[in-house]
């Protein structure tokens, strides 16, 4: 082969080359169509229908946001605001969690939902599930231990793998903080959730017992002797109580004109 020919060759292959790369980038997804992959899309992980690509979801969780006016530990919003946010503490049966959610969207309400990272892993479908009622969706830690106990690295770790979850199901690693077995973070837990890029630490200012599976009538009047305006209230996912309560609590917010919002909504 000449000179001339080789290089008419190596311009042909490259021209070719060109075209394969145009064609991987707008081929539809269809029937026979096959996309490259990223090597974080081909970890055996990643290969489920439920931990699909942000794009392909009709809504992703935005990321944290700051709010200036607040302190780093929010346990409540605006007094001068008829809002309050119903926040859960997310893991437990998803029969529940989705009875949960149904019902609030019943009511016109949105809540915020603090999700346990080991739950994701057993229910991925909720996380898309809770995105698309119009609900926030944080991080409860990984595995729900009482992490202000914890040595440091151990405590990072179990913020940052519930993160970690968070992003690969939704594209985010979710909107809110709250720590594990404890109202408030240690200043050390505190400053672990900042590094992993959450501003704030979502506290409340009234807690539902909900937990110690009181019945649903305890509930319901135990949240209503302390709720206001600007309350961030503590449920759980997981107790039917908690489902049995959560309409009498809403028609009775309704009458005192106060509107169950996400914690997002609430600080806006």
């Amino acid at each position: 082969m000449t000179s001339t020919d080789r290089r008419a060759a190596l311009r042909t292959g490259a021209g070719l080359l060109a075209g394969a790369a145009v064609t991987s980038a707008c081929t539809p997804t269809g029937a026979g169509a096959v996309m490259p992959r990223t090597p974080e899309q081909s970890s055996p992980e990643q290969s489920t229908p439920e931990q699909s690509t942000p794009a392909q979801r009709p809504h992703a969780a935005p990321g944290p946001r700051r709010f200036p006016a607040q302190p780093d530990q929010i346990t409540h919003g605006p007094r001068t605001r008829p809002r309050v946010a119903l926040t859960f503490h997310g893991q437990g049966d998803p029969a529940t969690a989705r009875a949960l959610l149904t019902e609030a969207e019943r009511h016109g309400a949105r809540v915020t939902v603090l999700a346990v990272g080991t739950w994701l892993d057993d229910h991925p479908e909720l996380a898309r599930r809770i995105l698309d009622g119009g609900h926030d969706l944080g991080n409860h830690t990984h595995r729900h231990l009482a992490i202000d106990a914890m040595p440091e690295a151990e405590a990072r770790a179990e913020i940052t793998a519930c993160a970690e979850r968070l992003k690969r199901l939704t594209g985010s690693i979710g909107t809110w903080f709250r720590p594990s077995r404890a109202p408030r973070a240690s200043p050390r837990v505190a400053r672990l959730a900042r590094e992993a890029g959450y501003p704030h630490v979502l506290s409340y200012d009234v807690d539902s017992l909900d937990y110690t599976a009181p019945g649903a009538d305890a509930v319901t009047r135990t949240v209503l002797a302390q709720v206001r305006a600007g309350s961030v209230v503590s449920l759980h996912f997981g107790y039917p109580g908690t489902v049995a309560a959560l309409p009498a609590v809403l028609n009775a917010l309704d009458r005192r004109g106060l509107r169950a919002v996400t914690t997002t909504e609430l600080l806006s």
